[in-house]
């Protein structure tokens, strides 16, 4: 009975609606990321206050993911893989939704800075941008076909992401020693791009999270190698 039910078309309905629901929850946060950018990059005041009120459907739609989750543990006590997938769904909910988050502190530091004048062309923010939503994308990829190689490359782009905030912080940190009167502009630009950096450490979360469910094996911190999975 036991294995009848834990292989019932109602369950596996059950397990797709799950990955539908990262899947959704993903593609809003890859949309909240697109309107930052467009936000930014046109000062478009407009966009940064719609991306303020997705965070609102991401947070709900967290929430019901995580319910649907802790529901079918309760009433399916799944076993083994399946098991690890819906724990480890339950924990990228909570990434996917504090990428939400701080896609809405961006916008509020982006309606900050459209009051101020343009200190210079925004050129790797967008480019940070783009390589974040390809992470996150990845990541979800990398969940929904068990690929451990796709969840490779998330980590591996996670350390350009991490250059490139390095890049942009020192560059700014030159415009703020020659003209006091940018601290504040570019102090807020920095914000953007360490929440930025942020995001591509949830996406890598999210891919280590795959490795584990597929291997077993827990690859969270930086010194560990995918190889050995």
């Amino acid at each position: 009975m036991e294995e009848k039910r834990h292989t019932s078309a109602e369950y596996e309905r059950e397990l797709q609606e799950i990955r539908d629901g990262l899947l959704y929850l993903g593609a809003l946060a890859e949309k909240a990321l697109e309107e930052g950018s467009k936000a930014l990059l046109e000062r478009d005041s407009e966009s940064a206050r719609r991306l303020i009120r997705a965070d609102e459907q991401i947070d709900r739609l967290d929430t019901e993911l995580e319910e649907k989750c802790i529901r079918l543990l309760a009433l399916r006590q799944p076993a083994a893989r399946d098991l690890r997938f819906i724990t480890t769904a339950i924990k990228i909910t909570g990434h996917l939704e504090r990428i939400g988050d701080m896609a809405a502190n961006i916008a509020e530091k982006i309606l900050i800075l459209n009051d101020f004048t343009q200190i210079k062309p925004y050129m790797d923010l967008p480019r940070m941008v783009e390589i974040v939503r390809g992470m996150i994308r990845k990541s979800l990829d990398a969940l929904v076909h068990e690929d451990i190689e796709l969840a490779r490359q998330v980590r591996e782009e996670d350390s350009v992401i991490d250059q490139l905030n390095d890049q942009i912080f020192r560059e700014l940190l030159t415009f703020m020693m020659e003209d006091p009167h940018k601290i504040q502009g570019c102090l807020y630009i920095i914000q953007i791009s360490k929440n930025l950096e942020r995001i591509a450490d949830h996406a890598e979360s999210i891919a280590d999270m795959v490795v584990y469910m597929v291997t077993g094996k827990n690859v969270r911190h930086k010194s560990a190698s995918l190889e050995q999975g």
